[in-house]
């Protein structure tokens, strides 16, 4: 089976551990079944980004040169998306809704969707919704489908930036990257540590 390519964008001071769980859930083969995706990372020009944590990532491709055909594109929070220069972005979200691929995006890139009128036509969350009310104003209209955590409508998945694991179950599910018991036992390690998950597993 030839890979599917998964677009991570990652912006100047980009939220390394928001991105790096599901990144390699993606990246790994599954227990069962074939492995379906390859992630790839874009940022606005192509030249190397820093993370908040310092890891420093020459990406794939550049917005210009991010290809057409792609299987999702998710968004890591960090310092950047409220920057005019990020706006350029919201070619590869029309894109990926065009095609209607998966769109991810957490922390304050949803701030970033919201900020683009991205948010309004589906359940959806942030890190605080009066925040997102006063970053995106008149483009944001859709305050009766605010939730919390981590929330996936359809092929768009958002969440805040405590939920990173969350919001990978969520991207794993939208993109049938597992079968769902894999899922749920990728999530559940993660979230109750090892301990309290062999410990469960082993029915003690």
């Amino acid at each position: 089976m030839e890979l599917q390519e998964v677009l991570f964008v990652i912006l100047e001071q980009y939220a390394d551990w928001e991105a790096a769980a599901i990144a390699a859930a993606l990246n790994e083969d599954p227990e069962h079944g074939e492995k379906k995706y390859i992630v790839k990372t874009v940022s606005l020009d192509g030249e190397p980004v820093t993370s908040i944590g310092g890891f420093k990532v020459l990406p794939d491709y550049s917005v210009d040169t991010a290809p057409e055909d792609f299987a999702g594109l998710i968004l890591i929070g960090g310092n950047s998306w409220r920057k005019e220069e990020s706006r350029r972005v919201v070619e590869l979200v029309d894109k990926a809704q065009e095609k209607d691929v998966v769109v991810g995006a957490i922390c304050d890139a949803t701030v970033f969707m919201g900020m683009n009128g991205k948010l309004n036509s589906a359940l959806h969350t942030s890190n605080q919704l009066e925040k997102l009310k006063e970053a995106a104003g008149g483009n944001y209209t859709a305050e009766q489908n605010y939730r919390q955590q981590a929330v996936r409508d359809g092929k768009l998945v958002t969440a805040n930036g405590s939920a990173y694991l969350d919001f990978g179950r969520e991207i794993l599910y939208a993109l049938n990257a597992a079968p769902d018991g894999e899922i749920e036992e990728w999530y559940n390690f993660f979230k109750k540590g090892y301990h309290e998950f062999m410990k469960e597993k082993s029915g003690q």
